[in-house]
């Protein structure tokens, strides 16, 4: 009974499988291969590189960037919320709360920690 309700899944995931390799086999084959010094080095807008190109940077660049992409699903989020604000009624009111009160205990968390700190 268990084999038979999902054996149609099967063939689903070969065609998964075959498109992934697939893919990757045939631009692997298509795709000029014409190495040369001039594509080797490393390229920076136009401009000759100061320094090693190969450096660590700063994980609080990376936290910086992520608190920005919460607070901008945040906005995505609240934006329909604000536009049908009276056909949810309280129970969409007590809910929205709960989701900026939750951003805010983050936002409290990062800023406590020091993520914010652009340096």
């Amino acid at each position: 009974m268990f084999q038979s309700e999902y054996l149609f899944i099967l063939p689903i995931i070969g065609l998964a499988f075959l498109l992934v390799f697939g893919t990757l086999f045939v631009f692997k084959w298509v795709t000029p291969k014409k190495p040369s010094v001039t594509k080797s080095q490393t390229y920076e807008c136009g401009e000759t590189t100061i320094g090693p190109t190969w450096i660590r940077f700063n994980v609080g660049y990376y936290l910086f960037g992520l608190l920005f992409l919460i607070f901008d699903i945040e906005a995505a989020f609240l934006i329909p919320w604000a536009v049908i604000t009276r056909e949810v009624g309280l129970l969409g009111l007590v809910e929205i709360g709960i989701f900026i009160f939750i951003l805010t205990v983050g936002l409290a968390y990062a800023w406590k920690k020091g993520a914010l700190e652009w340096v």
